[in-house]
């Protein structure tokens, strides 16, 4: 009886008293699109997004809500490399209106710009000086400090160093090269 009680307390456990049954508690709990935008609103004020796999949870339509929302310019969304899945999506704060000054990149000056390429260094370096210009020098990267990271467990024995033992301060009081040790009495 102690661990149903516990069971039931448990904060990711809600329990249904009409009906006895058990859920899993979400993070979020939302089931439309104006619900989803809010959630993400509020979890973009505290400083971040929200990954799009924990907004599938309570509801696995929310990545086509998500794609909507991204098409009507309310939210940003990030996505794979690979395969282009969505993976973080963020409330979109500013929007491109007249009102604010901002207006929506027209789809032929993004067509143009895409199709622009940039010379390899060669052609570019030629190109720059034929219109009179130079290349500006790059910063030198910064080179790394060394480690001095030794295994712990694994001492190297100490080198062995080849010293002259000479007792200069003993110079003129003792003949170091006769043997003062008397034989037996």
């Amino acid at each position: 009886m102690v661990l149903l009680e516990k069971f039931k307390s448990h904060d990711r456990v809600q329990y249904d008293p009409k009906t006895g049954l058990y859920s899993y508690r979400h993070d979020f709990n939302f089931r439309d699109k104006a619900t989803l935008l809010t959630e993400i609103q509020r979890q973009t004020r505290k400083g971040g997004g929200i990954p799009v796999r924990v907004l599938k949870e309570p509801w696995k339509e929310a990545p086509q809500a998500i794609e909507e929302l991204e098409k009507e310019g309310e939210v940003l969304v990030t996505r794979t490399v690979k395969d282009g899945q969505l993976r973080m999506v963020f409330w979109n704060e500013i929007k491109p209106d007249e009102e604010s000054g901002g207006k929506q990149v027209e789809k032929e000056f993004l067509d143009l710009w895409h199709q622009l390429k940039v010379p390899n260094d060669v052609d570019l370096l030629k190109a720059l000086t034929s219109e009179g210009l130079q290349a500006t020098a790059s910063e030198a990267p910064v080179p790394k400090a060394p480690s001095n990271t030794k295994k712990k467990g694994k001492r190297s024995t100490p080198r062995q160093r080849q010293v002259r033992i000479t007792n200069t301060h003993l110079k003129g009081e003792i003949d170091l090269s006769r043997d003062y040790h008397t034989v037996g009495k």
